[in-house]
């Protein structure tokens, strides 16, 4: 198929692979180019480069890895020209359809080629794989697409109904694959082509339950035996890396310095504030020697009666007290503080132990989008000739016999006359 080449040389066909979702066919042809978001490259830039290499492209931008084309990796960088099959499909009809080097297999629907390179590595140069299509277009397009990627010895690609025409081979293949919009009009065509010195099986590719009955009511009409339908789901999943959590004894450490920041930014306060109250009081002080200097004293309407306190004054006295109260318990509030509490327990680290580096964490999450989609694959086996024939035998014969009706029960009289005849003759 593909080039076996360490390296990449001129009319190969590679793999340019970005990203998960951007995944993209190369034919290397000197003198072109290719652009993307990722950088500017140029081809005769990828001649001589060994596969699996990380090119950087000449801007700057970005970069991708050169690959090797596969079945897989080409299934998910083909241009689509119908909906085609994926991983999870292809690996199960190969398996159910016992396929391996040296068999030979028809495809009805070559489609975008998804399943046909599948199938041409797995019978592999000395099996063969008879492809139909009855779009031209398309037929044409994939025919080009197996040249290309030299798989002509092993591809046989015919545009042809097959429904309508039936397929080209008789009595040869192995087994039939049927990606067709009603299969079931091609089932008497697929008998006749599949050997009847061996078993052989057949695969019937339906999105929907009603093409599904069809298809089986035909199969059951053709002598098909051990007619089973799969639904095949894929799920994957993305295993990373994440980087190590933080030590314990970290986080408290960072916990601890934040306590005491802000144990400092609070006593700074409460002196502050205590400043504060002394300098009012003692601004207090000086006026009311100002006023008693001066005579300037003002006494209520009651004799003998102190003056009054304004009301701004009374309140900057209590707000002294309460700073002097803070101030008076801050000792004690350090004492008590978390911080020395913290500070005077060992705090065990939970992720580390000491002289250990930390470990990586491993994280598995399942994709939001999938590639595949839901379509139902009917399986069928076609029994050898003579095996059906000695099937029909015993089932004859099974049945004459249940419809010859059985001897009647012997009497005493007719058990005498035995013996008496056994007697004579000896």
């Amino acid at each position: 198929m593909w080039s076996t080449a360490r390296e990449v040389a001129a009319g190969d066909v590679v793999i340019a692979w970005m990203t998960r979702d951007i995944i993209q066919p190369l034919l290397i042809t000197p003198g072109k180019d290719l652009n993307t978001k990722y950088g500017y490259y140029r081809h005769s830039d990828l001649i001589g480069v060994p596969y699996g290499s990380k090119v950087r492209s000449r801007n700057g931008k970005g970069f991708f890895h050169l690959l090797r084309p596969t079945p897989e990796l080409w299934t998910l960088a083909l241009p689509h020209r119908t909906q085609i099959l994926y991983l999870a499909d292809i690996a199960f009809v190969e398996a159910w359809l016992d396929l391996k080097p040296g068999s030979k297999v028809i495809e009805a629907g070559t489609g975008s080629g998804s399943f046909s390179h599948s199938v041409a590595r797995t019978v592999g140069p000395t099996g063969h794989l008879w492809s139909y299509e009855f779009h031209e277009a398309r037929a044409s397009k994939a025919r080009e697409e197996f040249t290309r990627h030299g798989m002509d010895d092993i591809v046989t690609l015919t545009h042809r109904n097959v429904c309508k025409d039936g397929f080209t081979v008789t009595d040869t293949v192995d087994a039939v694959f049927l990606d067709l919009p009603a299969p079931w009009d091609a089932i008497g065509h697929a008998k006749n082509a599949l050997r009847k010195d061996r078993i052989t099986r057949i695969c019937c590719f339906s999105p929907c339950m009603e093409q599904v009955l069809r298809t089986v009511s035909a199969l059951n009409e053709a002598g098909f035996t051990e007619i089973t339908m799969y639904e095949t789901l894929l799920r994957p999943h993305q295993v990373e890396s994440t980087p190590p959590l933080t030590p314990i004894s970290v986080v408290s450490d960072r916990l601890k310095q934040s306590e005491a920041r802000r144990e400092e930014k609070r006593l700074r306060q409460i002196a502050n504030a205590r400043a504060g109250a002394e300098r009012r009081a003692k601004r207090k002080a000086e006026e009311e020697a100002a006023n008693e200097k001066d005579g300037k004293r003002i006494k209520s309407d009651g004799e003998g009666e102190s003056d009054p306190v304004p009301p701004e004054v009374q309140a900057q006295d209590e707000r002294a007290a309460t700073d002097g109260m803070r101030l008076d318990g801050a000792a004690d509030v350090a004492a008590a503080s978390p911080i020395r509490a913290a500070s005077s327990a060992p705090v065990e680290d939970a992720t580390t132990t000491e002289g250990s580096e930390p470990q990586k964490i491993t994280l598995s999450k399942t994709f939001a989008e999938v590639r595949g989609h839901t379509s139902y694959l009917t399986f069928a086996v076609l029994l050898p000739a003579a095996v059906r024939e000695v099937a029909a035998t015993a089932t004859s014969v099974t049945v004459s016999a249940e419809s010859t009706p059985p001897p009647p029960p012997a009497t005493k009289e007719s058990k005498m006359t035995d013996v008496q005849s056994g007697v004579e003759s000896t």
